[in-house]
């Protein structure tokens, strides 16, 4: 190899980039180790990057972000590093990019995108170029979330509320824009929307009086009464985050929008008239109890009084003695007002309907006797049945005994009952009179005294 002369040497030392600290170059990567990158930054020596200054994040495989030819934008940190190379960072420069680009989203409302990598009690994290953006708790969600954790790893939207390089200090606001956006879409849906008009929407969250249902605009409020025509208690038992529902408008107030799932044509009680009417004999739940009776569930909606005087023929003290909520009964019906959608039920008059026998209990004539009457002719068709009649009377008594005996039955305890209410009517008549008689004459002595 010929020897080079001093000439040489000189222009091709200032054909090399003139390198300084702090300086941007741009260099061709020409080595990717695991924890450093080598690159021809056109400098006498060798440009190296150590993985920390490429990323904070230790997770990071540089072979497979980094190849051989790529070329990379780095910042100059020492222009010898002891071992005769640059030192240099990649990371350092995005993170200068990084701030001037957060400083412009605070100066104009730029919105910026990030993906969530911490998620703590406080708030999100969120690495952007190598710097870490934090989202306050407060300023996640127009509504407080208690729970964050899942906004692990998604990619969320924000503005830049606060930006201080020197301190290393970058507030965001996801917040602000939720808002914004909510407050167009809003307005938007108000204009189009009207009461009684059927909406399908997503439930967005559960609270322990209702659920907010995200209607694609802004958020309609599904009280826990107006959930179906049944009686519930808690909400997050019929609906969960993210299912789809559909609901009617119940009513606009300004910006609040009130659903209903209580939809006219499944309304219980359009066939109730039919269903229940008095003297039906009906079926249903045990609901709730109280010291006076039962509420028993005859269908969602539709609740019906078992008076505890109504629950057995035997004495009963309180309800809960012999039913227990979620019991299955069968009752009859005693009252039915659908006007102010009541009704009276009763296991004690079904048991007793049960127990007595029929009043119109159907009379068999024996067979004998009526062949004995079709095969005859006219004549002696009549004879022979003025011979059998007896039979057939006696037939007629027979089953018409045990009804009479019922009533006989009924009619003697009306009529003691009816003696015991005169005896203790009298009694009470007698003692009545006795002491205003005693009082007459106690206030007659006290006169003449």
């Amino acid at each position: 190899m010929s020897e080079l002369s001093f000439e040489q040497m000189l222009a091709e030392e200032g054909s090399l980039n003139q390198i300084r600290t702090n300086a941007i170059v741009t260099g061709t990567v020409i080595n990717v180790k695991d924890n450093e990158i080598n690159l021809n930054i056109g400098y006498k020596a060798d440009g190296v990057i150590t993985k920390s200054e490429y990323t904070m994040d230790p997770s990071v495989d540089l072979k497979s972000v980094v190849k051989v030819g790529d070329e990379m934008r780095v910042k100059v940190l020492k222009v010898n590093d002891g071992d005769g190379q640059v030192l240099l960072s990649y990371r350092r420069l995005a993170s200068d990019r990084a701030y001037e680009v957060f400083q412009e989203s605070m100066d104009n409302g730029t919105v910026l995108k990030g993906t969530v990598s911490q998620v703590t009690e406080g708030g999100l994290s969120v690495m952007m170029d190598g710097v870490r953006v934090f989202i306050p708790a407060s300023m996640v969600s127009p509504r407080f979330e208690r729970d964050l954790n899942h906004y692990q790893g998604q990619e969320v939207e924000f503005v830049i509320t606060e930006c201080t390089p020197k301190k290393r200090r970058v507030i965001g606001n996801r917040k602000k824009v939720l808002i914004e956006r909510r407050d167009e879409a809003e307005q938007e849906l108000l204009s189009r929307i009207e009461e009684g008009q059927i909406l399908t929407g997503k439930v967005s969250s559960l609270m322990d009086y209702g659920a907010f249902i995200d209607l694609g605009g802004a958020d309609g409020l599904l009280h826990i009464s107006e959930m179906g025509w049944g009686r519930y208690e808690n909400p997050k038992k019929l609906l969960s985050v993210g299912q789809e529902v559909e609901v009617f408008v119940k009513g606009i107030k300004g910006k609040k929008i009130s659903l209903s799932m209580k939809f006219p044509d499944q309304n219980p009680w359009l066939n109730a008239d039919e269903k229940y009417a008095i003297g039906n004999v009906v079926k249903g739940t045990v609901a709730r109890m109280t010291d006076f009776g039962a509420f028993v569930q005859l269908a969602p909606g539709v609740d019906a009084l078992l008076h505890v005087s109504q629950i057995s023929a035997e004495r009963v003290e309180k309800p809960s003695d012999v039913l227990k909520i979620g019991q299955e009964i069968e009752a009859k019906v005693l009252e039915y007002n659908p006007d102010d959608r009541k009704i009276s039920i009763s296991i004690k008059a079904l048991e007793m309907d049960r127990e007595q026998p029929s009043e119109t209990a159907p009379l068999t004539i024996p067979e004998d006797v009526v062949e004995a009457v079709s095969e005859k002719a006219p004549e002696e068709a009549v004879q022979t049945l003025g011979d059998v009649l007896p039979a057939v009377e006696e037939v007629a008594e027979e089953a018409a005994a045990p009804a009479e005996e019922a009533v006989a039955e009924t009619v003697e305890a009306v009529e003691e009952q009816a003696v015991e209410a005169a005896e203790t009517v009298e009694e009470a008549a007698e003692e009545a009179v006795s002491e205003v008689t005693e009082a007459a004459e106690e206030i007659k002595e006290a006169v003449e005294d």
